[in-house]
C-alpha cells in the first residue's frame, strides 16, 4: 500500500512504553474484535470455541509475559515505522467515512486508535495481545498491540508481510475495527446487542456473524474508495486483504486449534465469507450493499 505520503491521524494514542492500563478488567461493555480470541464480558468470546480459546490465551500470554528483555534498536524502528502506517490508515478511513457520512446527512465522529504493548485496560475489560485487536464501543477505541501481526503470520497462517509497515493486511485490521465504530455511530450495535440479549446462544452467533461480516463489508467499502480517490491501493494489496480475512475465518481458527468445524459456534464467518464480504464491499463501495442483517444467504 503507498501510505509515505499521507495524512497522519492525530486520533490516536500511543501508550507504548507507559506501562499501559495494568492487568484485570476495567469496565464492562463488549469487545468486537477481527482475531476470533476475544472475550466477551460475561458470556461468550467474539471467536472460536470459548473452552478452546481459554487455553490458547494463556499460552499465548505467557509468551507475551516473556519478552520483558530490552527490544533492539532494529526491533524499536520497526515498531515505530508500522504506528507510522497505522496513523495514515485511520486518516485514510476518515477520508473516507466523513464524506459519506456527510452525504447520508450525518457527521462522522472518528474513533482514537490505542495503542498498546503487552496489556491495556478499555472500556470493555481488558486488553492484551493474546485477544487481538478490537473495538470498544464503551470508550469508541480501537486498540491494537503490533505484536498481534507476528502472532497472524505464526499461528494463523496470514500474509508473510504482515507484520511489515505497509502490509494491506494491517490496513484492512484497522479498517474492519473502524466498520465496527460506523456500526456504533448508526446505531446498528446497539440493535444486535438488545437482539442478542432475546437470543438462544445459537441465535446469538449467527447474529455476532452478520456483525462481523458486516464490518468486513464496511473494510471493503473503505479500500474501494482510497483506491478511487486516493490511488493509494493496488490489486495486490487487495490480495493481501483477501488472504488476511481468510486467515481469520472462524473454519480456519477452528481447524488450527482444535483440528475440526464447529459451524454452530461461529462468530466471525467462515473464511469464504470474510473474503465475499470485504470483496462485496470493495466493489460496490456503498454502505446500502453491507446490509449483511438482510441478506437471505452469508
Amino acid at each position: 500500500m503507498k501510505w509515505r505520503d499521507g495524512r497522519r491521524s492525530s486520533n490516536v494514542e500511543d501508550t507504548r512504553g507507559t506501562g499501559g492500563g495494568g492487568g484485570g478488567f476495567g469496565g464492562g461493555g463488549f469487545k468486537l474484535g477481527i482475531g476470533g480470541l476475544v472475550v466477551m464480558a460475561a458470556a461468550y468470546f467474539l471467536g472460536v470455541d470459548p473452552r478452546l480459546v481459554m487455553g490458547i490465551m494463556q499460552g499465548v500470554d505467557g509468551g507475551v509475559q516473556q519478552q520483558s528483555a530490552p527490544a533492539t534498536v532494529a526491533a524499536d524502528q520497526s515498531l515505530d515505522e508500522g504506528a507510522d502506517f497505522l496513523r495514515v490508515v485511520l486518516a485514510d478511513t476518515e477520508d473516507t467515512w466523513t464524506p459519506i457520512f456527510q452525504a447520508a446527512g450525518r457527521q462522522y465522529q472518528p474513533t482514537t486508535l490505542r495503542l498498546y504493548s503487552g496489556r491495556d485496560v478499555s472500556g470493555c475489560g481488558a486488553a492484551s495481545s493474546a485477544a487481538g485487536p478490537f473495538y470498544c464501543p464503551a470508550d469508541q477505541r480501537v486498540y491494537i498491540d503490533l505484536a498481534f501481526f507476528d502472532e497472524l503470520i505464526q499461528r494463523f497462517g496470514g500474509p508473510q508481510d504482515a507484520a511489515s509497515a505497509g502490509s494491506f493486511a494491517q490496513a484492512y485490521v484497522v479498517a474492519h475495527e473502524v466498520g465496527h465504530h460506523v456500526q456504533y455511530l448508526l446505531g446498528i450495535e446497539e440493535q444486535v446487542r438488545r437482539a442478542q440479549q432475546r437470543a438462544s446462544e445459537d441465535q446469538q452467533n449467527a447474529l455476532q456473524v452478520r456483525m462481523e461480516l458486516q464490518a468486513d463489508c464496511f473494510a471493503g467499502v473503505w479500500a474501494h474508495h482510497a483506491k478511487q480517490a486516493r490511488q493509494n491501493i493496488d490489486s495486490a494489496d487487495i490480495d493481501d486483504g483477501l488472504a488476511a480475512a481468510s486467515a481469520v475465518g472462524d473454519d480456519m481458527i477452528q481447524k488450527r486449534m482444535q483440528g475440526y468445524v464447529v459451524p454452530e459456534s461461529f462468530t466471525h464467518g467462515s473464511a469464504a465469507q470474510r473474503q465475499q464480504w470485504f470483496g462485496r464491499g470493495f466493489q460496490q463501495g456503498s454502505v446500502e450493499s453491507c446490509d449483511t442483517f438482510a441478506a437471505r444467504t452469508l
